[in-house]
């Protein structure tokens, strides 16, 4: 058994920059393994800069990579129902970045999907973990 969560990250925008930085800051329990990207030269760009050894076009292949124990969803917000729900189906666990998805119905598929599967899955929202948003909770 490894001891660190393989990461994959879908898409390459800034914030997807951005959390690759930042797994790259802990390597010892994270490695940022893949990328997926609709473009091929971006994919490889984003690889290159991040130290990822493995880029596919497109967003199946990195669900089906047995590799991958969890996947960072960066991609357009239209499209992380659809995402979310095929790295689940792929046996996944999931960070999804804000806004999680489109409506409640959505929002509550996923974490049907995830219960069934037994995954972990979470919106990105990095403002719950501020001091005060526990020490408020705390209080409440």
């Amino acid at each position: 058994m490894h001891n660190k969560l393989r990461w994959a990250i879908l898409g390459t925008g800034k914030i997807a920059n951005s959390f690759a930085a930042a797994l790259n800051n802990i390597p010892d329990e994270a490695q940022l393994l893949a990328v997926g990207s609709r473009s091929p030269e971006k994919g490889r760009a984003f690889a290159d800069k991040y130290g990822i050894p493995r880029v596919y076009q497109g967003y199946e292949a990195v669900a089906a990579d047995p590799d991958v124990d969890i996947v960072y969803i960066g991609t357009p917000g239209v499209f992380h129902h659809h995402h979310v729900s095929m790295c689940l189906q792929a046996g996944k666990h999931v960070l999804c970045e804000k806004a999680f998805t489109t409506n409640a119905r959505e929002a509550e598929d996923l974490v049907r999907l995830a219960r069934e599967k037994k995954l972990f899955m979470m919106e990105a929202m990095w403002t719950r973990f501020f001091p005060i948003h526990v020490r408020i909770r705390e209080l409440l």
